[in-house]
């Protein structure tokens, strides 16, 4: 099964500390990663391979690239906004034969 993570993450929350809600809407964010990359792959697969939305709203989600989910974060976070949305889904990757090097 294919595992998948479609939230609106809430920044400010009244009676907690935004940086304190910050830091713990990433450790949700990698926790759920790590869950995903220990469940076995299936035949032929190599990686679990993450396709990533990312906006202040599920309509107006853009794809990111997996790796800069934290910039957007923090990005959005020091713009002053009040939520963001995630959509993560896991899907199973395989590795691609490196082109021969002509010299």
């Amino acid at each position: 099964m294919i595992g998948a993570m479609k939230k609106l993450f809430q920044l400010n929350i009244e009676g907690k500390n935004r940086d304190r809600v910050l830091e713990g809407t990433k450790h949700e964010i990698r926790k759920y990663i790590k869950r995903e990359r220990a469940k076995a792959l299936p035949e032929g697969a190599d990686f679990w391979d993450f396709d990533c939305q990312f906006g202040l709203s599920k309509e107006a989600a853009s794809v990111v690239h997996f790796a800069n989910i934290t910039d957007c974060i923090n990005e959005a976070a020091t713009s002053g906004v009040d939520a963001f949305y995630l959509e993560v889904l896991a899907r199973p990757g395989v590795r691609q034969p490196k082109a021969a090097i002509e010299s």
